[in-house]
């Protein structure tokens, strides 16, 4: 895969560099850790710059953004209601929970949006439910952009920092994926337990 991605923006430069991160928010296990660090090395022997790898691979981050949005419209809160009525008796869900669950993305949403941009993996896949809560498009670009060129500045720039020692970057990203991905389990775990305390309490 790495060899793969790194080729195609070698040959490429800045379209390929567009369309690795295209496919990186579509497809997420296109690492942008390997992407944006690389295109930064790339800036130090070739003809490519820094302004013209961060704008892009902030174009390509937000078409494919836009692509999940799309996809998140298209599962509305009526298609979650007729699954539950279907399977809610199985999947413990009932059409309550999905509207909560929609007024909180409202009321949080746009911030969760901006936050989860620089969260590997999740800052893919978190466009599909803004596009499933109906989030308003433009604040969803305006939050997606600033996320994402945060996030691309600061691996771009290890790139360029690092040089040909880019990939050392990849074993401090591994790491920070996982202590990202135990931050979000322990505070869902904390959720699951709050939620349930308070059913226990109603009852």
């Amino acid at each position: 895969m790495q060899a793969w991605v790194t080729d195609i923006m070698e040959q490429f430069g800045y379209l390929g560099i567009f369309l690795m991160m295209a496919l990186e928010n579509v497809f997420p296990p296109i690492p942008s850790e390997i992407v944006l660090p690389f295109g930064g090395f790339m800036t130090t022997n070739s003809d490519l710059t820094v302004f013209g790898v961060v704008i892009a691979a902030t174009a390509g981050s937000i078409l494919g953004a836009i692509i999940l949005y799309g996809i998140g419209l298209m599962i509305d809160v009526e298609t979650l209601e007729k699954i539950v009525d279907r399977w809610g008796h199985i999947l413990r869900i009932k059409k309550e929970d999905i509207h909560k669950a929609d007024a909180w993305f409202d009321k949080y949403g746009y911030w969760t949006v901006l936050f989860c941009r620089m969260i590997p993996l999740i800052r893919s896949l978190i466009s599909i439910p803004a596009g499933m809560s109906n989030m308003k498009f433009g604040l969803f670009l305006l939050f997606t952009t600033i996320g994402t060129i945060i996030w691309n500045l600061i691996l771009i720039y290890a790139g360029v920092m690092l040089g040909a020692n880019w990939e050392n970057i990849l074993g401090f990203m591994d790491l920070y994926s996982s202590i990202a991905y135990a931050i979000i389990a322990i505070t869902g775990i904390i959720l699951v337990v709050l939620y349930i305390r308070k059913l226990r309490k109603r009852k």
